[in-house]
């Protein structure tokens, strides 16, 4: 098997995002797999969970080919950085209490005629709210929240820094909250 350099694994990364190249996609997982998985294994010795961590990563990496910029990270550099923040949630979601499921008839809002006036103004207030938003705010709002896209893919989609997407979404929901609790 040839050995590849910094530049062949960048080089993949942009077939990837360019070509969906299947076969450039095999070379960086069979190259970046094994090392994944032994730097997973060293904070938390668990195998099932350095695959895990092995298969969130190279997954980010094929839908997120296309967010790589050579000029700005080395590919090692990149598909780590993705591989640090997929240990992070994956502790997180590991760490986390499950919350016991509601029990048959525990809690189950049936709207009366006083709370469905309540939901129907807040919701009134809501919209004119979002209304009276900057646009490139209420855009990357509306993506993330009705939408449902992470805001790596409404970077990529707008053309946007992840930063700036973040940014955005957090001052449009500080000016709705603010909003609603005048």
């Amino acid at each position: 098997m040839m050995d590849h350099d910094e530049a062949d694994y960048s080089a993949l990364i942009v077939q990837i995002a360019e070509k969906r190249d299947r076969n450039a996609f095999a070379t960086l997982f069979r190259h970046f797999a094994p090392r994944i998985k032994g730097f997973a294994l060293k904070s938390a010795p668990d195998p099932a969970m350095a695959d895990e961590l092995v298969q969130d990563t190279m997954l980010a990496v094929w839908r997120a080919a296309q967010t790589y910029d050579p000029a700005r990270a080395s590919a090692t550099t990149w598909i780590f950085t993705i591989c640090r923040n997929k240990r992070i949630d994956l502790f997180r979601r590991r760490n986390r209490p499950e919350a016991d499921p509601p029990e048959e008839g525990d809690w189950v809002m049936q709207p009366t005629q006083e709370n469905s006036a309540e939901i129907s103004a807040a919701f009134r207030r809501t919209r004119a709210l979002m209304n009276e938003l900057p646009s490139e705010q209420a855009d990357v709002l509306r993506m993330s929240f009705l939408e449902d896209k992470p805001h790596r893919a409404i970077a990529a989609e707008t053309g946007l820094p992840l930063g700036t997407v973040k940014s955005r979404i957090r001052l449009a929901l500080a000016t709705l909250r603010q909003g609603l609790e005048q």
